[in-house]
């Protein structure tokens, strides 16, 4: 195996061999407990880490985990926490700081080679600071002084719409109410989040379909359910604490089927961190009960054969269908059955990627259970067809009324910690109607009813220069977002960029002719406003809303909170406003009076967030209350989808992922344990029957050229190609690496949704190395 310095992609850079090989071992375990020490000892918190794991998810006291949003233990649970959320603590806890002197030393241009790892490594920032183009640096500034600039920009725009305001998922939900009511009040619906990017299409899917956005499953219904569908999703690395609900349904007798392209570790079998005499015992639980991989994309085919064996089964047994659910609860039934019968065998096996007997078993497994939940992520939803391919999901839960009673119904996992309730407290570019009508009555301001930009959107007006001001609360947007060359060029013609941010990355050193860097408070230190010690809450992805309160020091006295960074940029903006920015910085109580007002189900929230485990916000559609324009669940009718199959016989469907040692666009280190790899990003994992086909070795050197919907190229050459167990016709990388392959062109008519897993690609062998950067 040769030695490339380049082969570490956006980790660190690396000289080691790389290697692969087949994990046997189980999920979370002895493995995850190492790579947590060695993430600690490499951010020089040995004391301070592990005490802060000590205080994370716990109830009222606690902080709430900044990573994934799978909900909290809610039994007390001492120790409900994974391997990668004590990274992110640890990651976000580091002593290493970045503060004037750093930028001092170190101009823009320098900063641009580094790696992605390295400018994240470089530690905690700690002061305001703004580009000064003749010193290609960043120089300190005030805070009046940066509030002043921003207030300025936004005011001399010739429309509201100019600027365009993105939000990360770890936003509180106090963060974000006030976040779109500034915006709102300033005159524009331009929003783009992080939900654009992964779990639009299930919003609109579930709105469609039983009026809500969201999922309806609680964990005790995980815990009573009989059969759960597990799509596109790798719990192991997504949403480890996930392990634990698999394990005990699987011990319980329900069945777990995991249906992905790609055999995860997660589907096999864990021994969870927290059970301390299995860790001893080095005693594991099946967390699966049958593995289907799909091809990419195939999940609604495999949703509409299950279909199509229930209405088979019902011409014999009249139980094989909730007749009484559907006549008093459903519309669009008759079409919908005679859609599926219409659907021959041999369409849905090609489209799935599935043998009819597979089918045809998934298909009784659902006839079988009396309570059954679907649940999904990133793989289901990050394809040209996923609205229609969720709608297929509910299609089939309604067929046997599993949605509003126990252990059954939909349940989209959500990623960032909570982006849910970003949604539910109103940043969206389409707030429904009711939502803007309570702002307004209850704020006395006239919120825009036109539809504002997303993030594909946003980054198509930014290069029109139709936007001129960016301002992200959160994340590494040139990095999360498709065709990274395209998206930074936007981003650079700004007139200005405002970035509020924990570290420094990739998006700070892209930026518009002003650009402004602002630090502010982790969710893991404390907050102390003129009130005293404040909390902030977040919603899971199971709709419970809890109370997190920071336990360590800021990193710097110079650090805002998002709450105070985002009302003082609303004051210098809108000097005239009535809404009492000043009042809710000083205490975020009087924030939580306003959102009970305007928000459905947060009656009461200063007193609904000290029960220990919070509340549940109400959801209609788990009463059978189904807010759609029929009043009743909607079947849909949409043809079936074949979009994710490659147009030509040698290109491969590539999906991008993350590995196990990322979150997100952060990346810890080159491996991906549960895969096998070690010191490498630059590769693309493809079936053993392509790669012959092509005359491509198992770890060869290959180009990568993708082809956009729009007719464009883009290519990555000299990445390393490893044999993998991936349906054939497929493939799949790593993001951000495989970001640039991604065109502007290629996004989702249904959802706006880049196109993450279904890119279309040529995979030769490699012309001669150049490191595996974009040529």
């Amino acid at each position: 195996m040769s030695r490339r310095p380049r082969q570490g992609g956006y980790g660190p850079n690396t000289d080691r061999e790389w290697s692969q090989k087949t994990y046997h071992h189980p999920a979370a375990a002895w493995g995850a407990a190492l790579s947590v020490g060695k993430v600690i000892l490499t951010q020089r918190e040995p004391i301070a880490g592990p005490l802060s794991t000590l205080q994370m998810n716990h109830p009222i006291t606690g902080y709430d985990c900044p990573g994934c949003a799978w909900p909290d233990d809610q039994h007390g649970l001492r120790l409900d926490i994974c391997e990668n959320g004590v990274k992110h603590v640890t990651w976000e806890m580091t002593r290493k700081r970045v503060g004037p002197w750093f930028f001092a030393a170190h101009t823009v241009s320098e900063l641009a080679e580094w790696t992605d790892f390295e400018l994240e490594n470089a530690g905690r920032l700690t002061d305001p600071m703004v580009y000064d183009a003749d010193l290609d640096r960043y120089v300190p500034i005030s805070w009046d002084a940066a509030f002043a600039m921003i207030g300025e920009e936004l005011r001399a725009l010739p429309t509201p719409d100019a600027a365009t305001f993105y939000t990360s998922g770890r936003l509180s939900n106090e963060s974000s109410y006030i976040y779109q009511l500034f915006m709102r009040e300033f005159g524009t619906n331009n929003m783009p989040d992080c939900s654009n990017m992964c779990h639009e299409a299930s919003g609109r899917a579930l709105g469609a379909s039983i009026g809500t956005g969201k999922g309806t499953t609680s964990m005790q219904d995980w815990a009573e359910a009989d059969l759960l569908f597990l799509l596109g999703v790798n719990a192991a690395s997504n949403a480890p604490r996930m392990l634990t609900a698999l394990a005990k349904m699987v011990r319980s007798g329900a069945q777990v089927v995991h249906v992905n392209p790609l055999v995860e570790i997660a589907s096999t079998k864990t021994i969870v961190p927290h059970d301390i005499v299995d860790m001893a015992l080095f005693k594991s639980h099946r967390t699966g009960s049958w593995d289907l991989q799909v091809a990419p994309g195939g999940d609604m085919a495999l949703m509409r054969a299950i279909a199509k064996v229930v209405f088979e089964a019902a011409a014999t047994d009249p139980a094989a269908l909730d007749r009484d659910f559907l006549a008093e609860h459903t519309v669009g039934f008759d079409e919908y059955r005679a859609l599926v019968e219409a659907t021959e065998w041999d369409e849905l096996v090609t489209a799935s990627g599935l043998s009819e007997a597979q089918l045809r078993r998934a298909g009784q497994l659902y006839l079988a259970a009396d309570k059954t939940i679907i649940s999904w992520c990133l793989g289901v939803a990050q394809h040209e067809h996923a609205v229609d391919m969720i709608r297929e999901f509910m299609n089939v839960l309604l067929l046997r009324g599993n949605i509003g009673r126990p252990g059954a119904g939909p349940a989209p996992v959500r990623g960032h910690s909570n982006v849910q309730g970003n949604r539910t407290c109103g940043i969206n570019h389409h707030s429904p109607a009711a939502l803007l009508d309570a702002l307004d009555a209850h704020h006395g301001i006239t919120s825009p009813r036109t539809p504002g930009l997303d993030t594909v959107n946003s980054i198509e007006a930014m290069h029109r220069g139709d936007v001129r001001v960016f301002i992200a609360l959160g994340g590494n947007f040139v990095l999360a977002a498709p065709d990274t060359d395209y998206t930074a060029a936007a981003l650079s013609r700004c007139s200005l960029t405002v970035q509020v941010s924990t570290k420094l990355n990739r998006s700070h050193l892209v930026h518009g002719r002003k650009a402004l860097i602002l630090p502010c408070l982790g969710r893991t230190e404390v907050d102390i406003q003129r009130d005293g010690p404040q909390g902030q809450t977040v919603e899971d992805a199971m709709s419970m809303v809890h109370v997190s309160y920071g336990k360590k020091q800021p990193a710097s006295e110079a650090l805002r909170s998002e709450p105070e960074i985002i009302a003082r940029m609303a004051r210098a903006t809108l000097p005239q406003s009535k809404i009492p920015w000043e009042s809710y910085i000083d205490n975020y109580d009087r924030i939580r009076d306003d959102m009970a007002v305007v928000l459905p189900g947060f009656a009461g929230f200063n007193e609904l967030i000290k029960n220990p485990t919070g509340f549940r916000i109400p959801q209609p559609a788990r009463e059978r209350v189904f807010t759609t324009a029929s009043g009743k669940a909607q079947f849909s009718h949409a043809p079936l989808a074949t979009a994710a199959h490659a147009p030509e016989p040698d290109m491969l469907v590539l999906q991008t992922m993350r590995s196990h040692d990322q979150w997100n666009t952060t990346i810890y280190a080159n491996n991906d344990r549960y895969r096998g790899v070690k010191n490498i990003r630059e590769l693309i994992f493809m079936n053993a029957a392509d790669m012959a086909e092509r005359g491509i070795a198992d770890g060869s050197l290959v180009d990568i050229v993708s082809t956009s919907k729009d007719g464009s190229q883009r290519e990555l050459r000299s990445y390393r190609a490893i044999a993998y167990n991936t349906p054939k016709g497929s493939a799949a990388g790593y993001m951000p690496e495989m970001n640039v392959l991604i065109g502007h062109a290629d996004y989702s008519a249904q959802s706006d949704q880049p196109l993450a897993k279904s890119i279309h690609v040529r995979v030769t062998p490699a012309r001669a190395s150049n490191g595996g950067r974009l040529k």
